[in-house]
């Protein structure tokens, strides 16, 4: 036995469809269709109706039945979304870039400093320690007066800089 309940009205359903003439085709493909869809195994419907394609001689059926398959493919996924990098902001707000910054210490082991040209912001780079890879992040006011004097004394300050 086939995994679904409905396979005998399925078989008289494809027996009328072979009996019809074709004007009262399109009326059996819609009941077959409508019992292949109230069925809840549609995988099993679908192989079934797969198998009887081979039954069939008329090339005009099998496309009938065909529809119907059609009808119980499952829909194909959808792409998934892909992910923006950045979302995009206006030119000049809030982005920031390598040429707003100047270079006020620079220590050939890692640690670089910078200060934007107009704002009084003051950013770090250095190596992450898992990765290597440089990482910016930003210094907050007090993390760059405790900064300032560690470093205090070291030959890395860029000259001319306006670091007091």
């Amino acid at each position: 036995m086939s995994g679904f309940e409905q396979q005998s009205a399925i078989d008289a359903l494809l027996a009328r469809l072979k009996e019809v003439g074709w004007r009262e085709r399109e009326a059996v493909k819609q009941e077959l269709q409508q019992v292949a869809l109230a069925e809840p195994n549609r995988i099993a419907v679908r192989e079934y109706l797969q198998a009887q394609l081979k039954d069939l001689s008329s090339l005009e059926l099998r496309w009938e039945v065909e529809e119907v398959l059609e009808a119980l493919a499952p829909p194909p996924p959808e792409p998934e979304p892909e992910p923006d990098a950045e979302p995009e902001q206006p030119e000049g707000e809030g982005q920031l870039r390598m040429s707003d910054l100047d270079v006020v210490y620079d220590d050939p082991r890692g640690l670089m400093v910078y200060k934007h040209k107009t704002a009084d912001r003051w950013f770090a780079v250095q190596p992450d320690p898992r990765t290597g890879q440089p990482q910016m992040f930003e210094l907050h006011p007090t993390e760059v007066q405790q900064l300032k004097a560690q470093l205090k004394g070291s030959p890395y300050w860029v000259l001319g800089a306006g670091v007091e």
